[in-house]
């Protein structure tokens, strides 16, 4: 129970401008089958295998945990570890990377002293797609980290397996043959098209925006807001998603952004949707490590 003469007060949070069209977020775990309508994916899990808790909001550089599984209370193996499904937004990342591969190598470079590679960036195979695997551990916590990573609607989707059994780990992984995932999922495509709209990042600026309304704040805040729109073939904003935003803030760019045009994009000659990200306020600063620099070489 909270304490007397306390208000509570909702913050930044997720949302958007309809609950019909599916957003990253929502996930769900039904009869031991993750599934995600967004992304277009399902993993089926271990039957000793359980979610406890639902992830928190996403943060203001795009970054979901999108599920967190642990082994259930019927478990018997010898050792437990965790499975943590995470999804990263490439239209706001602060790190200096175009894809999941890109993601994955400035991870590699960024790591602590305390940590050694066991296995670098590698493209493999998993349910007939292309994923990055790379592998780490604590020498001192004698704890493994195996990533396993894709790329979808321009977001990397990250499988991160830890024990300190590497055969349990190796068990998980070989478990990933039975997910289903749409057919643009890899490291450097899933940039959207087909039954989901094309994935551009900057689609929002220069030429492409043909009218614009800029939206009216009845507070000044100082907090990112990043900006999810799926744009029609028309050019007209269709739906509006908040990775985080107050309430009054998400009213007022709604209304902003219903009233915007831009120029239909073209596809093979014909008109098809967009998705792209616009950031409202001040974006989450840069890294300045010589990570960032490793990348770019």
């Amino acid at each position: 129970m909270l304490p007397t003469e306390i208000i509570l007060a909702k913050g930044a949070w997720s949302s958007a401008s309809d609950s019909v069209t599916p957003l990253p977020e929502g996930t769900r775990v039904n009869k031991n089958i993750y599934s995600n309508a967004y992304f277009g994916f399902t993993y089926a899990l271990s039957p000793d295998w359980t979610q406890k808790y639902s992830g928190p909001p996403p943060s203001d550089s795009g970054y979901y945990v999108l599920a967190q599984l642990r082994p259930a209370d019927t478990f018997k193996g010898t050792s437990r570890g965790s499975i943590l499904i995470a999804a990263q937004d490439l239209f706001f990342t602060v790190a200096p990377a175009s894809n999941a591969m890109e993601l994955i190598t400035y991870n590699k470079e960024s790591l602590s002293a305390e940590y050694k590679v066991e296995q670098p960036p590698t493209v493999v195979r998993i349910a007939d797609h292309s994923f990055v695997r790379f592998e780490y551990v604590s020498p001192v916590a004698e704890l493994h980290w195996h990533l396993l990573a894709t790329q979808i609607r321009c977001h990397m989707i990250q499988f991160v397996f830890t024990s300190r059994d590497t055969k349990l780990l190796e068990s998980l992984i070989q478990e990933m043959n039975k997910m289903s995932l749409p057919e643009e999922a890899g490291p450097i495509s899933g940039r959207g098209g087909g039954d989901v709209p094309v994935c551009i990042k900057d689609y929002a600026s220069g030429e492409n925006i043909m009218e614009r309304v800029d939206p009216v704040f009845a507070e000044r805040r100082f907090n990112p807001v990043p900006v999810r729109i799926i744009i029609d073939k028309e050019g007209k904003v269709k739906h509006v998603h908040f990775l985080s935003a107050f309430p009054d803030q998400a009213k007022a760019i709604t209304d902003a952004l219903f009233q915007w045009r831009f120029r239909p994009y073209l596809r093979d000659g014909k008109p098809v949707e967009v998705e792209t990200g616009i950031m409202f306020g001040r974006a989450p600063r840069q890294p300045t490590s010589s990570a960032a620099a490793a990348v770019n070489e």
